[in-house]
């Protein structure tokens, strides 16, 4: 059967009032969409449910018996969403999440606005620091889990990864560049070219991707973090190479992504916790929200 519990509150709305325009005020429909609410249901349920005349609205012998158990289905409804309500408002704690910084500027914000809707008492605390930072954090205990990019060796850490992301080329809107759909890493050497610094895992990932190419774009500034190098690019210092999740979306005034190509150069995005610990309640509804708004994007 297919209907929709607004079916219902319709059926009951025209049972209460006995007519189909008191029921069409009551919830702001007209009285064709209520017509065809009415209609969807009782096609539904292959039965009749409501006597029309030009005069009135009777219910059928069925409809009278149908009213009780539609009014028991809504307010079983309404009673689990408030209990569900009141278990969100009760729950409370502390989440610690280590993250790159990378993944703070345009990933985890829409996470944490979302999570702090529905768990308003549970305090959420980010650890934003490098890679390697990132992984002594959750090995040590500092942080529940972490969000990282670098796979890791330890016997003790697991790595769940979330999705591959791509390295772009971050511009200014006014910038000759920003005119191109892709770039080629021969294109960046015209222009001046800020990097990240050496020791930084997305600069090994950048290395390794031109180590065997005759094109490196000589850099005349670099910074430790992605943000800053974006910051950097978004004043007209100059263009640089971050990962996309760093950069704004498209609707952003100032800042544009490009499609970077020859060679293309990617990182594995992922998630980190200890084997030996088994995630909270608290921490795991955290954790899965950011697993689910990764498989989204």
């Amino acid at each position: 059967m297919k209907f929709d519990l607004i079916d219902l509150r319709t059926f009951l709305a025209v049972a209460d009032l006995g007519s189909f325009r008191a029921a069409s005020e009551a919830l702001h429909l007209s009285q064709s969409a209520l017509s065809r609410r009415i209609d969807k249901l009782e096609a539904a349920l292959g039965v009749q449910l409501l006597l029309r005349t030009t005069r009135k609205v009777e219910l059928t012998t069925v409809g009278r018996g149908f009213v009780p158990r539609a009014r028991n289905v809504l307010n079983e409804l309404e009673n689990a969403l408030v209990g569900i309500q009141e278990v969100s408002d009760r729950l409370s704690g502390l989440v610690s999440i280590a993250c790159v910084p990378s993944a703070v500027a345009y990933f985890l914000p829409g996470v944490v606005r979302t999570f702090h809707e529905r768990y308003p008492r549970i305090r959420i605390r980010i650890i934003d620091e490098s890679s390697s930072q990132v992984l002594t954090a959750v090995a040590r205990g500092e942080a529940d889990f972490g969000l990282t990019y670098i796979g890791v060796n330890d016997a003790d850490i697991e790595f769940t990864p979330l999705l591959e992301e791509p390295f772009v080329v971050a511009v200014r809107r006014d910038h000759p560049l920003a005119k191109q759909k892709t770039v080629d890493w021969a294109d960046l050497s015209a222009y001046e070219y800020i990097s990240l610094a050496q020791g930084s895992g997305n600069r090994f990932l950048i290395d390794q991707a031109l180590a065997h190419g005759k094109v490196r774009p000589r850099h005349f500034c670099e910074v430790q973090h992605v943000p800053a190098l974006v910051s950097m690019v978004e004043a007209g210092l100059g263009v640089g190479v971050v990962p996309r999740l760093a950069m704004p979306g498209a609707e952003h005034a100032s800042l544009v992504s490009l499609q970077l190509c020859n060679p293309q150069v990617t990182r594995s995005l992922g998630l980190i916790h200890r084997r030996a610990k088994e995630l909270n309640p608290v921490v795991k509804l955290f954790y899965d929200l950011l697993v689910s708004s990764a498989h989204t994007r």
